[in-house]
Formats: structure tokens, sequence, C-alpha cells
């Protein structure tokens, strides 16, 4: 009654997670329908396009990937018992993706700043 039941509520609650996301949209929509405001200029205006996305995820997966290297080489290089290598990876891989993320702030910044001024 372990495993089962864990996959069986996990598949459960992320059906329901689905359906509720998708009734309040509908309730939402009906809403601005009601008041006469046209739903489809409201998203159009949310999902505007980030020119830095691209950007941000690469060095995100630059510096998780460069965590995960210096992590094995540590590993490798000394006598770390098996569960603190478990940490020391996932500390390295967050430290490194944290890097990458500040990296990408900074250069978003510098070309914000280039455009505005």
């Amino acid at each position: 009654m372990g495993p089962e039941l864990v996959f069986i509520s996990l598949f459960v609650c992320a059906t329901a997670m689905v359906f509720g996301i998708r009734y309040m949209s509908n309730k939402e929509k009906m809403a601005m329908i009601e008041r006469g405001i046209d739903p489809g200029i409201a998203k159009a205006r949310q999902s505007a396009p980030t020119p830095f996305l691209s950007l941000k995820f690469g060095l995100l997966m630059v510096g998780l990937g460069l965590g995960l290297l210096t992590a094995l080489f540590i590993v490798m290089q000394t006598s770390i018992e098996d569960e603190q290598a478990v940490a020391l990876f996932f500390g390295l891989i967050f430290i490194f993706g944290g890097f990458g993320l500040i990296i990408s702030y900074v250069v978003e910044k510098k070309w914000l700043d280039q455009q505005n001024g």
C-alpha cells in the first residue's frame, strides 16, 4: 500500500490541478466577456517576448554543468563518502546555477542601461 498509493495520489492531484487551472481560466475569460473586455488582448499583452530568455537558460545550464563537473572532480580527487558526495553535488549545482543567473542579470542590466541612456 506504500509506493502504489503515492503514484495514484500524485496522478489524481496532478489531474485535479490541471482541471482546476482550466476551470479558473475559463471563469476569468467569461467574467471578462461579461464586462465587455476582449480576453485575447489581455493574454497578448502578458506574453510579450523576452529577448534574454535564451541567454538566461543557457547560462543556467552552463552553470549547472560546471557545478556538476566541479563536484565530480572534487569527489574523484578526495575520499568523500557517498552521503557527503550527494550534498556536494547538489550544493555545487545550485551555486554554479545561481552564478549563471547572476551573470545573466548583469548582462541584461548592462544592455538595458545602454538602451535607456
